[in-house]
């Protein structure tokens, strides 16, 4: 059953996702001037601020942003280092839910694929298995443009060094990224609103919002166990 949603909700929504596209755009607009040393951090902050949207942009300005002359020897605070390990990981979560969301949406045989109207009855908990994949094929491709240069590794060794960093990582941040997606559309939309937000409306994108700031706390700590065991680089 479709969702009935107050108009402020659909207001709040289209404000939040209109935020966090505006700070994706400032960030790329800033990196074409300034392009980040490591290049897969062109995609990462960008990505990252179209949830995270003035914090993540407070974030690339403060830590993030390529300055001329700064050498390796600048490192951040180790906080903010495990920050960024786990924006790394959420921009390719996010990348990889927005795909597999709107493929899914598209083609809704791909949710029956999945287990829908099997093991099943509701499609959003057959789409996480496809986003869950995507997501983390992304995330290894992305991580593996970061070790491999940064340790100067094979190919082979490039890419088991990027599924080591990045299956604990991920795992973490979609745990969290699905347990807040189920409160919010299961005890709140439902709920109150008599059923769930679907993929094209604009307050299934603000729930998504909150989902994945809810990754990036679980995957957070994951982080910060994997860059301490040096399975993950400081960034």
């Amino acid at each position: 059953m479709h969702a009935t949603f107050p108009a402020w909700l659909h207001a709040l929504s289209i404000v939040t996702l209109v935020a966090g596209g505006f700070c994706a755009a400032i960030i790329i607009v800033d990196e074409v001037n300034r392009p980040q040393k490591m290049w897969i951090m062109n995609l990462v902050w960008p990505l990252t601020a179209l949830f995270g949207s003035i914090l993540w942009l407070a974030a690339y300005f403060k830590w993030g942003r390529a300055r001329p002359g700064q050498g390796d020897n600048a490192k951040p605070p180790m906080a903010v280092m495990v920050g960024k390990g786990s924006s790394h990981c959420g921009a390719g979560c996010t990348l990889g839910d927005i795909i597999a969301e709107w493929a899914a949406f598209a083609v809704p045989a791909i949710a029956v694929w999945f287990g829908w109207h099997h093991w099943t009855a509701e499609k959003i908990f057959a789409v996480w298995i496809p986003d869950f994949i995507l997501a983390y094929l992304i995330g290894v491709v992305f991580q593996y443009y970061t070790i491999k240069p940064m340790r100067g590794l094979s190919v082979g060794e490039g890419i088991w060094a990027a599924v080591k960093a990045d299956t604990a990582s991920i795992t973490s941040w979609q745990v969290g990224m699905y347990g807040m997606m189920a409160i919010l559309q299961f005890l709140w939309f439902k709920q109150a609103f008599g059923g769930t937000a679907e993929v094209n409306t604009t307050e299934f994108w603000f729930a998504m919002q909150i989902a994945m700031l809810a990754g990036f706390c679980t995957s957070y700590p994951v982080n910060w166990l994997l860059i301490g065991i040096g399975w993950k680089e400081k960034m």
